[in-house]
């Protein structure tokens, strides 16, 4: 049931976000992202570099580890979790995934997505990397096996080519020179990019956002599709597969959003 409703509000966005206002009203500390206040011009790049280090707000990771935990739980028992689905859908259908890859997931929080890869069996070495020291000490702690290191994802402290994959583990949003972003994930990666869930608009310029994560102040970008997917072949990566975690479009066509995540084959040293 709970999957049949799932699917239903993603095919309704509308619908959707009326039920998430109504949630923030009624619990407003269940809802990951509130108080969404529209950026124009100058505003947009004063708020972007005033809110860039939002996410290494010390309260953050256990924050979101609480709502983590839970979905991760039901993960195990085998219930649908879109966001897992996609992710892990979009490494099994890589063209020649072989045992033993290396993946690299830039913006990794809490390293959940290690659990993730170890639930779903994905036969792969994980390796994480986020700028907030806070979630780095958390990710260590409650993953052991796996290495986390702290890094910019404007400038990664990797080799050129070091990991096979590299997951863009949706950061984007939330960085605003992510051009830089795109190009160290394009560097360090040896064979495949992953930019997992990432907001886009068509039909209009991008839009960037002032909200609260978790209740704390930070931007989000929601990237107009064609000028992205251009950004993405800029920096020698050719698009493979797009999955739709949501979407929403205009009568004709012409306008919308969404949620999406691209995966793409490098096709420069």
């Amino acid at each position: 049931m709970k999957a049949v409703l799932r699917s239903f509000l993603n095919r309704a966005p509308r619908l959707k976000r009326l039920l998430r206002t109504v949630r923030d009203a009624v619990l407003p500390g269940r809802s990951v992202s509130t108080h969404y206040v529209a950026l124009q011009g100058e505003e947009a790049t004063v708020e972007g570099q005033r809110l860039r280090n939002a996410w290494q707000d010390d309260s953050m990771p256990a924050k979101q580890r609480a709502l983590v935990d839970v979905q991760l739980e039901q993960y195990r028992r085998g219930d649908p979790i879109d966001v897992f689905d996609v992710f892990v859908r979009s490494l099994q259908e890589l063209p020649d995934l072989k045992p033993d890859m290396s993946l690299l997931e830039v913006g990794c929080s809490s390293g959940f997505y290690a659990e993730v890869v170890n639930i779903a069996k994905l036969p792969l070495l994980y390796e994480g990397c986020d700028y907030a020291e806070p979630f780095i000490e958390l990710a260590r702690l409650r993953h052991p096996d796996n290495v986390f290191s702290v890094a910019d994802a404007t400038a990664l402290h990797h080799a050129d080519a070091s990991f096979d994959i590299v997951v863009s583990g949706c950061c984007l949003l939330h960085i605003p020179d992510y051009d830089k972003a795109v190009a160290e994930t394009a560097r360090v990666a040896r064979h495949y990019t992953v930019f997992h869930r990432t907001p886009v608009v068509w039909g209009e310029p991008e839009r960037w956002y002032r909200k609260e994560a978790y209740g704390i102040p930070t931007v989000e970008i929601h990237f107009n599709e064609p000028e992205f997917l251009a950004l993405l072949a800029r920096n020698g990566l050719h698009l493979l597969a797009t999955y739709t975690l949501n979407e929403q479009r205009s009568g004709d066509g012409s306008r919308g959003s969404a949620v999406r995540t691209y995966v793409c084959r490098k096709t420069t040293p």
